[in-house]
């Protein structure tokens, strides 16, 4: 594109550098314009010559020849109980450049696209096909058996530099506490109160930073978010991988919501549970049923931030679908509720706002959708917690921390999920996948909550 651009122009530049020196009899603009095709031609042709001579010599390197890929977003939608139009074992679209990054990852992106653009990467045929090789461009899509080669001296490229992070005594003590469940395809954690789940503006610290740190247990790959809890809040957090499990686990937890929306909710429960304990002000007023009131979200503050808030009218444009099932789990006379709450569909702070604005009980510590409540509450706080080697609520405090404000009482306690990894390994030996067995995750309460737990009920 460039080069056509300067042939476009040179004609112009040529009358306009002949007008400043004053040649007499100038040559016709048409000759430089020649030499300039010329010596682009040429360098085209240096290129060529050198990959037909590295060719020749055997200075090729070869890498392994493509298979089909499993579609992740339709296995994680078979997997949810839902009927996909295309088959799981249907290979993605792995294109070239995709196909050497997946093979060598390794190589810096840039240089990678760089040997594309100078025509340096070739692919051979599949055996059923005629052997032959080709050029390849790096958007052209991968058959199954094709394998791509690539200039030797690729190797001679350092690879980026792999940064060893070294973590102290305290801190990996802390990374074994909070482990709950690891297989090939997931990690599962559970996650502390006032840790980030990713990484923002004026957040110095974030789990998913953390675990790409620290997590990866020589996995060329970080650990995936697939879903998310509010920083306040604690309990299992899924994470994948692998791009493929990720990619799967996506899916699952997108067809939940989708499924959920549809009033579909009992095939729903069966493929993807969620258990959260919440300790609520108030008592509501049946001791169990389900919520199914659309959320959307509302500017605030003269627009300087926004709120999630009931909405009167489903209909409208922002209001989102939002399915709540809760049950008591126990009482106290000291005016408070523990209550388990299983989301069908994952909006923004759904079991907050369906706590507070629907049921009337906000939960302890939500000072963002329950302040009022917390205004008229009685001052007889449990202790807080004081703060961790990594910055996160961990440790018991001291009695001076007595008369601080309750943390959020709102906790992932139980997930019942397929085991993904079972699935992709069906997959990737047959193409189907038969009766997938669930994963069953527990995570304990944490500290605060378990104090007022024992408080309430003594």
């Amino acid at each position: 594109m460039g080069e056509q651009i300067v042939l476009r122009r040179a004609p112009f530049f040529c009358r306009r550098l002949i007008a400043v020196l004053g040649v007499e009899n100038p040559p016709s603009p048409a000759i430089y314009l020649r030499r300039c095709r010329c010596s682009s031609s040429t360098a085209k042709a240096e290129a060529e010559k050198e990959a037909d001579t590295a060719d020749k010599n055997g200075k090729w390197f070869t890498l392994p020849p493509y298979t089909s890929s499993i579609n992740g977003a339709a296995l994680g939608k078979e997997l949810a109980g839902r009927q996909s139009d295309t088959k799981c074992k249907t290979a993605t679209t792995m294109t070239a450049l995709k196909w050497v990054l997946h093979c060598c990852p390794e190589f810096p992106r840039s240089l990678v696209q760089k040997l594309f653009r100078l025509r340096q990467v070739r692919r051979l045929s599949s055996p059923d096909q005629q052997p032959q090789c080709k050029r390849v461009n790096a958007k052209e899509p991968m058959h199954i058996g094709d394998q791509i080669v690539l200039p030797i001296t690729v190797g001679k490229f350092p690879a980026e530099k792999k940064v060893e992070h070294f973590c102290s005594e305290e801190q990996r003590e802390f990374f074994q506490s909070i482990e709950l469940y690891k297989d090939p395809s997931i990690l599962v954690v559970n996650k502390p109160p006032g840790m980030p789940v990713q990484g923002g503006v004026g957040i110095k610290r974030s789990l998913d930073e953390l675990a790409a740190k620290y997590m990866r247990y020589g996995y060329p790959e970080p650990p995936r978010l697939v879903h998310r809890l509010d920083r306040d809040c604690s309990g299992i957090l899924v994470m994948g991988r692998t791009q493929l499990s990720a990619t799967v686990l996506h899916a699952i937890f997108r067809e939940k919501t989708f499924e959920a929306s549809s009033d579909d909710a009992e095939r729903t429960k069966r493929n993807l549970q969620k258990k959260y304990w919440a300790l609520v002000i108030g008592c509501p007023r049946r001791a169990g049923g389900i919520i199914s009131v659309p959320l959307g979200k509302v500017m605030v503050d003269n627009g300087k931030s926004d709120r999630i808030t009931v909405m009167d009218d489903g209909r409208a444009q922002s209001a989102q679908c939002a399915v709540t099932e809760y049950r008591v789990i126990e009482t106290s006379d000291k005016g408070f509720t523990w209550l388990e709450l299983s989301p069908l569909t994952g909006r923004k702070h759904q079991l907050r706002v369906h706590c507070a604005e629907v049921l009337g009980t906000p939960i302890l510590g939500d000072y963002r959708y329950g302040w009022q409540a917390h205004r008229n509450l009685n001052k007889q706080y449990l202790p807080e917690q004081k703060w961790g080697p990594l910055g996160f609520n961990m440790r018991n405090s001291s009695e001076s921390d007595r008369q601080q404000p309750p943390h959020l009482h709102l906790h992932c306690r139980e997930m019942v999920l397929p085991n993904i990894s079972q699935a992709l390994q069906q997959q990737a030996s047959d193409g189907t996948f038969s009766e997938v067995e669930n994963i069953k995750l527990f995570a304990p309460l944490p500290p605060h909550m378990q104090r007022s737990w024992d408080h309430l009920n003594s």
